[in-house]
């Protein structure tokens, strides 16, 4: 069985030319709900729906704002060891400034399907702001991200998805402890990532100075009390699977004294600040990276 084909596309679809039911329909496919033919399928019953399914698959070329070689920076991949991880070692993309440092450090944690080109791009962009950044591949022990999102996907979650959070856990411990950081560790991370930076506050406690989650999964209710971190919490307004669970979380993060912020930003879909699909919306993704920034200089200075 064959995929739809879809007409060529004349101009570039943006977000508000994707009919909702091709972004809840993309929502499901990005969270393993249902597969690539299966979304591409469902998208093709809806008028003009293959051609805007098609227009939200990653493009990576364009989202990199910080070129490889920007002299801002100096990047490299990392090994290091990860006790009780998938495989007792891991990898990750480390860029520092230029200098000598130390630098303030943000750990930044991937969606579900690895390391890809978006998120070392992030990386990037929070060493051109002067942070020591790391961004962990948890997929390393399985090859590491094998170049398209669909099979990181799968290669993700076939993972023992404790052991990978262990990974993440042992990245930002080696990101902390690294010699060109000040000691002073951020984290931020998207989707899947997201819930992984609430996962850190709480097993990290005060060794986390600032988190920053986009659109997350809550942190465990039990688990809350032990966030000693203040969390900046961003949300799309349309993202109901996560947004759900803000009631109960922000009655938690209440009950327990923990400082934090919530953002929610008007029109956005769920990964509204990945830059290679249309779901991207720049205005909120810009200024959710602006409120980023200057909220990890405040808590990691």
């Amino acid at each position: 069985m064959t995929e739809p084909v879809a007409q060529p596309i004349t101009q570039p679809i943006t977000q508000i030319d994707i009919d909702q039911r091709v972004l809840d329909l993309y929502d499901e496919y990005c969270h393993g709900g249902i597969d690539r033919r299966e979304f591409l399928r469902h998208a093709s019953l809806v008028v003009g729906g293959l051609a805007m399914a098609q227009a939200l698959l990653p493009r990576y070329a364009l989202a990199q704002t910080i070129s490889l070689t920007d002299t801002r920076i100096k990047a490299q991949y990392v090994t290091y060891p990860s006790p009780g991880g998938s495989s007792g070692q891991m990898r990750g993309y480390l860029v520092q400034p230029t200098g000598t440092g130390p630098f303030p450090a943000v750990l930044v944690v991937h969606e579900n399907r690895g390391l890809n080109p978006y998120i070392e791009d992030v990386a990037r962009r929070a060493a051109v702001e002067g942070f020591l950044a790391l961004a962990p591949d948890g997929l390393f022990p399985v090859g590491g991200y094998p170049g398209n999102d669909d099979h990181g996907r799968t290669l993700q979650s076939g993972l023992d998805q404790a052991r990978l959070r262990t990974d993440m856990l042992n990245g930002a411990r080696f990101l902390k402890s690294h010699e060109l950081s000040t000691g002073k560790l951020g984290a931020t991370g998207f989707c899947w990532g997201g819930s992984t930076v609430n996962f850190l506050a709480v097993a990290l406690g005060p060794d986390l100075r600032a988190g920053v989650p986009f659109y997350g999964a809550a942190a465990e209710t039990a688990g809350v009390p032990r966030i000693k971190a203040p969390l900046m919490i961003h949300y799309a307004e349309n993202d109901p699977r996560i947004n759900e669970m803000w009631p109960s979380f922000e009655a938690a993060l209440k009950a327990a004294g923990v400082q934090y912020q919530m953002h929610i930003y008007p029109g956005t879909q769920h990964g509204f600040h990945n830059d290679s699909t249309p779901r991207y919306q720049e205005a909120a993704a810009k200024l959710a990276w602006q409120r980023s920034v200057a909220f990890f200089r405040t808590h990691l200075s």
